[in-house]
């Protein structure tokens, strides 16, 4: 064995373990406000067709871009169309976010469930403290908003994490 092969081999492995831990990354920012999810996980598969073992193929990674833009857009839509729907606000919605990474922080997994609900809460008493039910009603939008996108993003993300390991499986011949 050559030490040119060699040196490509150790490359090619490389970019797959840096791919895949974006993927995971990715998988991760689905449910983190501050990391866009399927995108960090498109660029895990994007570093996977960089290595020589793995054919570039332009068409799959076009297609998944567009997946992930789709997803991205449709992450802004989807908790405003939800809070919309219930009669909350914008303050509603950034209290969600807020709540998210407080609830993250300060609570771990379980804050991912109660952190946006009790933002989008206060967030709505911040905007009119007189109508209680109002925000709690449009709090409980909101949240049922944040869990569709984050849905939505994780399956995303799974899905690319699958597509990841697949391309990796089927030309792992190539890779030793």
């Amino acid at each position: 064995m050559n030490s040119s092969y060699r040196q490509n081999t150790y490359m090619d492995i490389a970019l797959i373990i840096i791919g895949f831990l974006f993927c995971l990354i990715g998988l991760v920012g689905s449910f983190l406000p501050v990391l866009p999810g399927p995108f960090t996980s498109w660029i895990g598969l994007l570093i996977l067709h960089f290595t020589d073992a793995i054919p570039q193929n332009w068409t799959f990674l076009g297609i998944t871009l567009g997946v992930s833009i789709i997803v991205w857009v449709l992450d802004y839509i989807v908790p405003a169309l939800g809070t919309k729907k219930f009669g909350g606000t914008k303050y509603g919605m950034i209290g969600s976010s807020l709540g998210l990474i407080v609830g993250i922080v300060f609570m771990g997994p379980l804050g991912i469930i109660i952190g946006p609900f009790a933002g989008a809460f206060l967030g709505e008493l911040i905007r009119d403290s007189s109508e209680s039910s109002k925000a709690l009603k449009a709090a409980f939008g909101s949240f049922i908003g944040f869990l569709a996108g984050t849905f939505i993003k994780f399956i995303v993300c799974i899905a690319f994490l699958i597509l990841f390991i697949q391309e990796v499986w089927n030309h792992w011949g190539n890779l030793f």
